[in-house]
């Protein structure tokens, strides 16, 4: 028999949860550049729309199965099969969800490493151990495999303690904080010479960079990756929300933090990389672009932090612990979708589960760490580029095809007993049927 399931016991609480696996380090650092890369905010305004018109109706399908089922993605996936060769899809997508959100995680922890490594930096500086701090910001596998282990035992530590005392906890502490040093930052940040020329680059629009397919192909991608989706994280979080919630509006509020936290970020970055360039910090790569990705963090931002003297040190304690919030908070729903399994289908007791679990994520981290350049790279490459979208496409050919019309209605009707006569309604069912699939096809041979 499988163990109790928890629940989210607020609105807040699962709010703050599901935002939290939204925005992680790419949010962070890769929507940023990518939007001034990409005709400032031309992109930014072709990100918005796509974010609301497709990628809010991909994560409706995956609360609406999750909270139908209540149960782990697996399960939730063969509770809508129809006949044998549905169930048997539905245990394929299920398990494949399962490992590559494991590897996602197996690679993430070993950059949310960097990030608490780095936190540490400043703090070594201030106690004038030089010699460690350098230790600290030069790459080794040594340095790599015991920051990765120490993430990973914090992330085991949250979901060992369930939903509530766990998941639900932590990420009502954890994000209001991502959000107050983020404003924080931005806010010190402006006042810096060259802010204003990041600013600029960020929010300047070039509108006929829309014609450019590229640009749309990319603010597609963007705005599904950024929402958590395709490797059941959504799913299994909404199979923890309450049958008197309001799904679409809970969704659209997760869609909104996501969005809003994404645009924040890039308000802190890209005026910060401009005030990197005005301190003679070098913020282009050789072809010209931004520099962005893990260089932007572990080389650009910390040579900046470098010129402001005693403040870049609290400056860069700030952004340090801002980075591994938001790994953490991304890391704890990651881990939930293999251990929700564990629990409900294998029956075994939620702390041993997430210490097996973890610990083998943790191994396959240290695998990588130890095999870096063959490995890192393809790993990535594997999961979020090949694996996730058609992990998408999968859960929107359940909600759409598979599943009847007539009992997604009656799960949304649940909290929202006008769905029926509603907008959502009007809309979603022909979104998840035809547009996104094809949207999550485009970008995927892109």
């Amino acid at each position: 028999m499988s163990a109790p399931r928890g629940e989210f016991t607020s609105r807040f609480g699962f709010l703050m949860a599901a935002a939290g696996s939204a925005v992680g380090l790419g949010n962070i650092w890769g929507f940023p550049t990518n939007t001034a890369s990409n005709g400032g905010a031309a992109f930014l305004f072709a990100y918005l729309i796509l974010a609301f018109l497709l990628a809010y109706p991909a994560l409706m399908a995956e609360l609406i199965i999750g909270r139908h089922a209540r149960a782990n993605a697996v399960t939730a996936l063969q509770s809508l099969a129809t006949g044998p060769g549905t169930r048997w899809f539905a245990l394929a997508v299920g398990f494949t969800g399962i490992i590559t959100v494991s590897f996602i995680l197996s690679f993430y922890a070993i950059v949310s490493g960097w990030m608490i490594a780095f936190f540490f930096d400043p703090l070594a500086r201030m106690l004038g151990m030089d010699g460690l701090a350098a230790w600290l910001t030069t790459d080794g596998s040594l340095r790599n495999s015991l920051f990765l282990i120490l993430f990973m035992l914090l992330t085991i530590y949250i979901i060992s303690a369930g939903v509530k005392e766990g998941i639900e906890k932590w990420a009502s502490r954890l994000m209001p904080s991502l959000v107050v040093i983020l404003l924080l930052l931005i806010l010190y940040v402006f006042t810096l010479p060259g802010a204003m020329d990041g600013l600029r680059a960020y929010l300047v629009p070039d509108f006929s960079r829309l014609a450019d397919t590229s640009l749309l192909v990319s603010a597609m991608g963007q705005a599904f990756f950024s929402l958590s989706l395709g490797v059941g994280t959504m799913l299994v979080y909404g199979s923890y929300i309450s049958k008197r919630e309001n799904l679409p509006v809970i969704g659209s509020l997760v869609a909104l933090l996501d969005v809003g936290i994404a645009v924040l970020a890039g308000m802190l970055i890209l005026p910060a990389m401009y005030v990197a360039l005005n301190s003679g910090v070098e913020i282009f790569d050789a072809q010209g672009g931004l520099i962005a990705g893990p260089g932007l963090i572990v080389s650009v931002l910390p040579a900046l932090f470098g010129t402001m003297g005693v403040v870049g040190v609290f400056v860069a304690l700030a952004f340090f612990a801002l980075m591994t919030i938001a790994s953490l908070t991304s890391s704890i729903s990651m881990l939930e979708v293999p251990v929700a399994y564990g629990v409900e289908s294998l029956g075994v007791a939620r702390r041993k589960a997430a210490i097996v679990v973890g610990s083998i994520i943790t191994l396959i981290s240290l695998a990588i760490v130890f095999n870096f350049d063959p490995w890192f790279d393809r790993v990535v490459t594997y999961t979020t580029e090949m694996s996730q979208p058609l992990l998408g496409l999968a859960f929107c050919v359940f909600a759409a095809w598979i599943w009847n019309r007539n009992g997604v209605l009656e799960e949304i009707r649940q909290g929202s007993p006008e769905a029926a006569d509603g907008w959502f309604f009007r809309i979603w069912p022909f979104y998840v049927k035809f547009v996104c699939p094809l949207a999550i096809l485009v970008v995927y041979f892109q």
